[in-house]
């Protein structure tokens, strides 16, 4: 069993964000796996179902972002699930938008939901697909910039790179971390003078 967790804010005023693309990702999931995502545990609403084989519990922890890590290190005991059995979708500040990296550890990026999520596990060795929402101007205030509402243009790449992240988290599931990152964070990468 597989634990996938997306990260953002409760409530509707947060829904339509780019700091939400956790909650949006996790939507695709269900969608595809036919899974509802409803049930009142663990300070979140999970659904229990199966994607690309696997069973799989989708879970949108309830407390706000900075607090996610208390969700996920309770869904984690309630399911007698370590580290290695965990996927979580963020939101990245400094990835452009269409752009989704996997990685297996490394820091949270000034990203507090991540920070709670690695405080919370004990370390920063899990599975987590980063998803770019990376402004294309200028920008004062970070915080702000990622929870304003999306404007169309954000909405229709938010759709894109969700559909992307969804589609790496099934590879994950059905091909393993390592090939599903190599795919992935090939994808979008800045050209290179040379042939690797």
């Amino acid at each position: 069993m597989r634990l996938i967790v997306g990260l953002g804010n409760p409530g509707i005023e947060y829904a339509w964000t780019p700091h939400n693309l956790g909650f949006l990702a996790l939507d695709r999931l269900a969608e595809t796996g036919g899974i509802r995502i409803e049930r009142p545990e663990a300070k979140s609403y999970i659904g229990r179902g199966e994607l690309a084989g696997e069973p799989v519990v989708l879970a949108k922890p309830q407390t706000m972002m900075n607090l996610s890590g208390l969700a996920v290190r309770e869904l984690l005991e309630r399911l007698e699930i370590g580290p290695a059995g965990l996927i979580v979708l963020w939101d990245d500040v400094m990835l452009p938008w269409g752009t989704v990296r996997i990685g297996l550890e490394g820091s949270a990026g000034g990203h507090n939901g991540a920070k709670s999520v690695i405080a919370a596990v004990g370390g920063q060795e899990f599975c987590r697909v980063r998803m770019g929402v990376q402004p294309d101007h200028p920008v004062s205030d970070l915080a702000a910039y990622v929870l304003h509402p999306m404007r169309r243009s954000e909405m229709e790449m938010a759709a894109d790179t969700v559909e992307l992240a969804a589609q790496a988290v099934e590879m994950i599931l059905k091909e393993g971390t390592a090939k599903a990152m190599n795919q992935f964070n090939r994808r979008n990468a800045p050209p290179e003078g040379a042939e690797s």
